[in-house]
């Protein structure tokens, strides 16, 4: 088929160039022609939007959903306290000026120079990474649009910024920026600030305090003095020598300023609402840390949030942490801390956390995700026992069991019993150490190490060493991460990433994210069912009987030791307490421990006592409406020998269980039966006496 020629108008200023640069030409009016449409498009939506709502804004509230698409939270940022610009010390008006728009004064809502810049940085990294924005523009982009870095976007938000300054002049816009602006912690506005941080009006602040709230606007969470003191100082010490280098402030003042010490209020009352705090102090971390977005936005742009929370899990492990009997006592003033984490282990979805005891801190030190403590012996079904499954070492393989140098490392058994010899179940089950870090010593620590890093359980380059099977890291690990580790053994050898968010949507609909699950192969499936019926026995009869449900369960304790230091000589206690646990439903890592390494504040428990008894709290209301199941087991999985005789011990175990609880029923209707009687005899005997009257 011949297809037609096509035919492009002439033009005699064209007539005597090349025929490409003809082409090239009209191609270049016609891109104009568009690019045009799409500039008078975007300027003339700018202008539809309604500057009156610069005096009173309304943020939308961030809604939570949980995994059955139902709404179970929502926070609202509305409450904030604006103040007039006369309030408003001069000090923080020329710190926030100095930092975030030096210019301010003799721009008309555009700085030139400052979008030269950035659009040079933005041209080098490929794309928008932000930057060049004035207070005028900040303002725009805050109250109309989102925090999406797009040209289309900036060129709205540069539109709207001249005419709120053809609106408004430079000291209105200030004021307005100022009660608006986000500054942490939950609080918008220079106000509240003021008063969550250091417990003042915003008019009594001096200059250490002024320099640290204009530091906060650039990252709020990030330089918050509650998340982070040092960075908080740090950031704070840079806009002091910004002052002097603009000499808004003298050499003296930089000097005093520097040597101050932060002091904060005590963070105020929370003006955020919502249900499951912690769980959703997560979200937020999430959204932000994992997926790029931005706190003010995710707060005040009404977005929904589709998550994995299961609120009655959640809700169990609330009522866990209200409990204080499942808790250690308190050693002083000093409050014994703790973090829990339930996940679906064939997800990886997270469907509850709470990560503190006592007063809830918006996005406070979470300890069930940020943690780093020693797991102890919880570590050495990922460190030592999984790994040599996986190299084919059976439950039943004997392990060396006595006093033994391994090259200058000399671990002991708690109990100082050796027995010379032990199965490899044998040790798992009652957590004997000698055997475990002689079977890491025969399948080497790189096996381990490399087992481990396929788990996602982080390791520090001095790790590389035997001290590892019985938790002895550098750094540690999180309650999450442990969870997440676990989950591999009830998924038959598949790790899916733990994850809260499913998707996230704005306020009209649109879909901006949509998380994909990962899945990982870690072992083979016999060797993960294996594992589990291992772990069962920890519990069943092992250092985890505290943990036993009325349902298969499976788990590992873990505990570390008080520091050898001089400071701590002749004390007695434990520093860490774990319990990793799951049921074929749900996988659950509790922590307990104190947040300082001191002397004074030692806590006295194991693995096998409080974390077990709150794991048991949390998974019986968790499950209590859900049916009994078993753990999958696969079709290649071979029993061995060796497990017959336990299981049949197991089996009569529960025999005699069901034998006592029918023997005692039948002692309560024996015991009914005979009070029946005696009633009956006293009803007779009461009649008799009343004829015998007649």
């Amino acid at each position: 088929m011949e297809f037609p020629k096509l035919k492009f108008p002439k033009f005699k200023l064209f007539e005597k160039m090349h025929p490409v640069i003809n082409i090239l030409l009209i191609v270049a009016a016609i891109g104009s022609v568009i690019i045009a449409g799409i500039l008078t498009t975007i300027i003339a939506s700018a202008y539809k939007e309604d500057l009156s709502m610069l005096a009173e804004p309304l943020s939308k509230p961030l809604v939570i959903i949980d995994k059955d698409g139902k709404v179970v939270s929502e926070l609202s940022s509305d409450n904030f306290t604006p103040v007039s610009f006369s309030e408003i010390p001069d000090i923080l008006v020329s710190a926030i000026i100095a930092v975030e728009d030096k210019r301010y004064y003799s721009h008309s809502g555009i700085d030139i120079i400052g979008i030269g810049r950035s659009l040079f940085r933005n041209l080098g990294a490929g794309s928008i990474v932000g930057g060049g924005s004035t207070i005028t523009q900040q303002l725009a982009k805050n109250l109309f649009l989102t925090s999406e870095q797009t040209y289309t976007r900036k060129i709205k938000e540069a539109v709207i910024a001249l005419r709120i300054e053809n609106k408004y002049d430079k000291d209105e816009i200030l004021e307005l920026y100022l009660n608006q602006i986000y500054f942490g912690e939950g609080k918008w506005g220079v106000q509240d600030a003021a008063m969550v941080y250091f417990g003042k009006n915003v008019q009594d602040i001096n200059l250490p305090e002024a320099a640290l709230l204009a530091a906060l606007p650039k990252a709020p969470t990030h330089y918050s003095p509650f998340q982070n003191i040092e960075k908080a100082k740090e950031r704070r010490d840079l806009v002091l020598h910004i002052l002097f280098d603009q000499e808004i402030i003298a050499q003296d003042e930089l000097e005093a300023a520097l040597n101050e010490e932060i002091i904060l209020g005590d963070g105020g009352i929370n003006s955020l609402s919502g249900e499951f705090p912690g769980y959703v102090d997560y979200v937020i971390d999430e959204a932000i840390n994992r997926h790029g977005f931005s706190e003010e936005y995710i707060l005040k742009g009404g977005l929904q949030i589709h998550t994995q929370i299961d609120p009655v899990v959640q809700r169990s492990i609330e009522a866990a942490y209200a409990s204080d009997e499942l808790f250690p006592v308190n050693s002083g003033e000093e409050l014994v801390q703790s973090g829990a984490v339930v996940v679906d282990p064939y997800t990886g979805g997270i469907r509850g956390l709470v990560g503190y005891r006592g007063k809830h801190l918006y996005r406070g030190f979470n300890r069930a995700t940020q943690l780093k403590r020693q797991p102890g012996s919880s570590i050495k079904p990922l460190a030592v026992y999984a790994p040599a499954l996986e190299n084919g070492y059976k439950q039943s393989s004997m392990l060396p069991d006595k006093k033994t140098d391994f090259d200058g490392y000399t671990p002991t058994n708690l109990s100082g019993i050796y027995q010379g010899s032990v199965s490899v179940y044998e040790a798992l089950v009652n957590s004997i150490n000698v055997p475990a870090v002689a079977l890491l010593n025969e399948i080497g620590v790189g096996v381990g190490i490399e087992f481990l890093k396929k788990a996602d359980i982080p390791l520090h380059e001095d790790d590389n060493n035997l001290s590892i099977a019985l938790g002895g890291f550098t750094e540690g690990v999180s309650p999450l991460e442990m969870a997440q580790a676990f989950s591999i053994f009830p998924n038959l050898g598949t790790m899916n990433k733990t994850h809260a968010i499913t998707k996230i949507t704005s306020s009209n609909g649109k879909n901006l994210l949509e998380v994909e699950e990962e899945a990982v192969e870690v072992m083979k499936p016999e060797n993960a069912y294996s594992m589990t019926q291992m772990l069962m026995g920890v519990v069943t009869e092992g250092s985890g009987k505290n943990a036993a449900l009325n349902r298969p369960t499976a788990g590992k304790t873990g505990t570390t030791q008080l520091p050898s230091t001089a400071e701590f000589k002749g004390v007695s206690g434990v520093k860490d307490a774990w319990f990793v646990g799951y049921t074929p439903e749900l996988v659950t890592a509790v922590w307990v421990g104190y947040d300082k390494n001191d002397p004074n504040f030692v806590m006295q428990s194991s693995g096998g006592d409080h974390p077990a008894k709150i794991f048991k709290a949390i998974m019986l209301n968790a499950l209590q409406n859900i049916k009994v199941s078993s753990f999958e087991k696969p079709k290649n999985y071979k029993e061995e020998e060796s497990e017959k005789p336990r299981k049949k011990r197991e089996e009569d175990k529960k025999d005699q269980r069901k034998k006592d609880q029918d023997e005692e029923a039948d002692e309560d209707q024996d015991e009914e039966d005979r009070d029946e009687e005696q009633d009956e005899e006293q009803d007779e005997e009461r009649e008799k006496r009343k004829k015998d009257k007649d």
